[in-house]
């Protein structure tokens, strides 16, 4: 069987009040384009569909018409909730779109069924997992003792009764230790979402979302497909791509990644502001790109922001590096807020106003808070 790997598509996303609605069409497109080229058999898609829980109705028209063109091409689809997504939303009409061969993950009931397809090989059993927490599986399981994510993971799959037999394959979107993080994705302080790798050993490819590069997990078979687009400045140096796997008979699987070249890229200009107003030096660069304009004058330009955006249609910040900016820590530059963490946010405004960190006893107090607010109050 040959399928395409893809995850946190974020669609509707808005970054620095842009929206990505765009850019997002065109990449699903050129995704469908090489799902018609590799002649893929299915699509996984592992999490994080929509960048909210309540989607806007332009990204919900976006995923809608993304199935149904690969649905008519007879390619089948396997999609499951990630932690942006509403698991309920996901799911809506799950069992009737089926027969048209797009499965979305359920809502988590303690139980997960897997979906089996065949192929010239043999059977294969997909396993749709949605975003769990620990406090998702408790519920279901009140004997078992269920305190970190890996227990909460091992939990689930030790009751999958999988047949080893066979070839299985499981969507997960979780945070699997040894991952290289992008610093654009929600993961709370000291490690505690963290789910070891060894809880997946018992399939043949594991379709990770929620780490935004792409990238295996100590084997071949256990990789994270990445994002599709550049969804924060720390990705910069992200090359995004499509993972494709052909799993032949048990134990036989080829890995390949073909690149995405965006309808606009994101980039860094850095330079003083002559320079990059200079038509000889702009005229060599992407000036369509959504980009970070770091100016490295000693003094600040008057109305330099606007001017910029002459040249630069497409900026989403602007910062100073020089001797003066340099001195100041903690500093944020515009659009900074967007794309960190609360826990990072209360750090950064607790450094601020007490002139010293807080400490990690106080993260972690912290950082359990947070986790309960977003379990909504439960414990």
């Amino acid at each position: 069987m040959n399928f395409l790997h893809i995850s946190d598509l974020h669609l509707g996303k808005r970054l620095n009040n842009y929206s990505m609605l765009e850019d997002q069409k065109y990449i699903l497109q050129r995704i469908l384009q090489i799902a018609e080229e590799e002649k893929a058999d299915a699509v996984l898609i592992a999490g994080d569909v929509y960048d909210k829980s309540v989607p806007s109705a332009e990204a919900v028209t976006l995923f809608d018409d993304f199935l149904v063109r690969l649905a008519k091409r007879e390619i089948s689809v396997f999609a499951i909730s990630g932690n942006h997504d509403s698991p309920e939303r996901i799911a809506f009409a799950s069992r009737l779109i089926a027969h048209s061969g797009v499965y979305l993950s359920p809502v988590y009931q303690g139980k997960v069924e897997p979906v089996v397809l065949s192929d010239d090989y043999g059977e294969i059993g997909f396993y749709l997992l949605p975003f769990i927490k620990p406090v998702h599986v408790r519920h279901f399981f009140p004997d078992e003792n269920i305190e970190t994510y890996t227990d909460a993971l091992r939990c689930v799959i030790s009751h999958m009764n999988i047949d080893k037999k066979r070839r299985n394959i499981i969507l997960a979107h979780q945070f699997v230790t040894g991952a290289a993080k992008s610093g654009s994705e929600e993961m709370t302080v000291g490690g505690l979402d963290e789910v070891d790798v060894a809880v997946f050993r018992d399939f043949d490819y594991v379709a990770l979302g929620h780490i935004h590069a792409s990238q295996k997990v100590l084997d071949e078979n256990i990789r994270y497909s990445g994002t599709p687009l550049k969804y924060s400045f720390s990705e910069l140096g992200h090359e995004k791509s499509v993972t494709i796997a052909e799993l032949k008979e048990k134990g036989q699987l080829l890995i390949e990644r073909v690149p995405l070249t965006p309808f606009r890229d994101m980039l860094e200009y850095r330079g003083n502001y002559c320079e990059l107003m200079n038509p000889e030096i702009y005229s060599g660069y992407d000036t369509k790109a959504y980009a970070r304009v770091i100016l490295t004058d000693e003094k600040e330009v008057p109305n330099a922001f606007q001017n910029l955006r002459t040249v630069y249609p497409n900026i989403m910040q602007m910062e100073y590096d020089n001797t003066r900016t340099r001195g100041k820590k903690g500093e944020c530059h515009p659009g900074m807020a967007e794309e960190l963490q609360p826990l990072e946010l209360f750090s950064e405004f607790y450094e601020q106003m007490n002139h010293q960190p807080l400490e990690q006893k106080q993260k972690k107090y912290l950082s359990e808070k947070i986790e309960k607010i977003w379990n909504g109050g439960r414990e």
